[in-house]
Parts: structure tokens; sequence; C-alpha cells
């Protein structure tokens, strides 16, 4: 296993067992704050593409920095240079996600000319692309998208992530719920049935997710800050009791009750896990929920602004454009 802060290659079989985390999806169970975090995130697709492709070949994806990028290799071989260490090559079987939407590159073989994705002619069907571009010669054929994480929980996760994560099959038995996903993307890819782009973008959808945990899962940069928080016994409960109930009138002392803790050990433990304070941290959250509310479920200022605790619109208003940088209304209208 490698893993750098530009880059983390998965192995699955390479890691013993033993070591990883549990992370359950389960909302309900109180004693798994990461998975309950994990749980609610939510990914829109911005765009997905089966692309049939023989080489010489060459795709340059564009920056998209609000979107993840990812690539699935159902035959055949690429490399891909997102400019964490050089070209990556990719098998089948494997997946690669690039996090924060930069652009780069995938090719049939170093040197091959890479035309913009979006300047080659597609068969568009909805959302869905179907993409056949090259020279003739060995096939190699992806899956690939840009999709968004919509929760408030995907502010905290993605800025953590890598440039790269690249994972590879392994032998390990706990590997194959990733594996089954990419068998049966391929078997839609290769024989695309009524119905088959709608499986392939929601199996994608799943395989983004299932990346990212076998990144938490692998990465030690995943232990500390905010997902090392979601891990502490008391904090991780702490951050699960904002996380449902931000409206509650939550306060340093009604956190600290709740965790049978003194006020400034709370504080401190708070502070020093999450690195930052809990009271900030609340009103952060909130302002994450009511962005979400605004742009996604089309709730009014007013609306938002009652189902998060305030007295007076005006008030949230302050507070969000505090935090966020923007007003509310701003977010509605866009």
């Amino acid at each position: 296993m490698l893993a750098s802060r530009d880059l983390l290659l998965v192995r699955p079989g390479t890691v013993d067992a033993a070591h990883t985390p549990v992370v359950t999806t389960d909302p309900m169970h109180a004693d798994d704050p990461l998975g309950e975090a994990l749980h609610f995130l939510r990914v829109t697709g911005s765009f997905y593409c089966r692309s049939e492709l023989t080489a010489p070949w060459g795709l340059t994806m564009p920056s998209w920095p609000d979107c993840m990028w990812f690539h699935v290799v159902t035959a055949g071989r690429c490399e891909l240079d997102a400019g964490a260490g050089g070209p990556h090559l990719l098998r089948a079987g494997d997946i690669a996600l690039v996090p924060h939407g930069q652009g780069h590159a995938l090719r049939s073989a170093a040197g091959a000319v890479a035309p913009d994705v979006m300047s080659l002619e597609h068969e568009f069907r909805n959302r869905y692309a179907i993409l056949r571009h090259g020279g003739g010669g060995a096939a190699t054929t992806l899956v690939c998208g840009a999709v968004r994480l919509d929760h408030p929980a995907a502010h905290h996760i993605v800025p953590l992530l890598p440039g790269l994560i690249h994972v590879e099959p392994g032998g390990d038995p706990h590997d194959e719920w990733m594996q089954s996903t990419l068998r049966l993307i391929a078997a839609e890819a290769a024989s695309l049935r009524p119905g088959g782009e709608a499986v392939i973008t929601r199996l994608s959808d799943v395989l983004v997710i299932q990346t990212i945990r076998a990144w938490i899962a692998h990465d030690p940069a995943a232990q500390r800050g905010w997902l090392g928080a979601l891990r502490d016994r008391r904090i991780g409960r702490a951050i699960s009791l904002i996380h449902r109930d931000p409206a509650r009138d939550w306060t340093v002392a009604a956190l600290a009750d709740e965790l049978a803790m003194s006020r400034s050990a709370f504080s401190a433990r708070f502070t020093e896990l999450v690195e930052e304070p809990a009271m900030r941290y609340v009103t952060r959250w909130r302002m994450q929920v009511a962005r979400t509310w605004l742009a996604e479920d089309g709730a009014t200022v007013g609306e938002v602004a009652g189902r998060l605790g305030y007295r007076s619109e005006a008030a949230f208003s302050r507070a969000f454009k505090r935090t966020v940088g923007v007003s509310p209304g701003a977010v509605a209208r866009r």
C-alpha cells in the first residue's frame, strides 16, 4: 500500500483485516458516528460516459472543481496522468477517483494525442453518453463520470481526500464488495440492455462511496482531524448529536452533559480533535445544512431559518453570510 497526500493506491489484499476499521451505514447505529456520516452522503451525477476506445487513443478531462471524476476500467488498460506522481497504469478491474475535479488525461500509451473529451462526438442519452474513439488497435472500455457529494458531511470529507485514489483488485475477501460492483458494471457495459444506463449510473454512484470508504480504511490521514474525531467514543457521539438535531439550542454545557463530561474537559477535547471550538462547529454545521436545503430542496430563507431554530430570518441571514460568505438568498436563487 502506498499513501500520500496526493495519491492513495489501495490494494486491499495487502492490508491486515484486523486493523481495518469496520464502517457500517446504519443511521441508527449510535456507536458508529463515522458510518452514520457516510450513510447520509448523497451522490448527484453530472455526467456519465461509457467509452469504447481503440489504440492509439487519448482523452483529456476538463477541470470541474465542484465535481469528482471517476474512471472504471472494465476491459483493457490505460494510463492516467492526474499530476499526482506521474502517469498511473490502470488495468481491468481498477477504479480511479480524482476527488477535487482537476483536469487530467487518459491515454492508451505515453505520447498519445489526448483531445478534450467534450470536443469529441458522443451519443447522448439524457445524462449518459457513449463515446467511440481511437485508431483501431487494442481495445479498452471505460465507464467514467463526474459526480458531486451533496450532504453537509461532504464539506468535511472531500477536502481531506488526496489528489488521486487508485483502487486495484486484491485477494482479500473483504474486497469482494467492490469487485462485485465492478463486475456488474462491466457486464452492463459489455451488452447494454434496456435500462442499462440507469443501472450503470446507480452502480457508479455506489462505487464512488465505496472508494471513499476504502480510502478511510487505508490512509493514515483519515485517522486525524474531523474523521479521527468521529472515531472518538465521546466526541464522535457529540458530533452525531449535532448532526441529528442541528436546530436544538446547543451549548457547550448541554453537549458536555450528554457525554457525562465536565464542560472544560469536553471543550478542550473537542477543540483538540475537531480543530475548532464546539460552538463554532455547531454554527458551521447548521449553515452547511441550510445551504443544502436552500440549494437542493428549494426551501425558502424563512423556512430554513425556522427549521434551524432561529427566531428571525434576519438573525439567520446574518449568521449564514458570516459563515458561508454569501447571503442565503443568493444561494437560493443560484
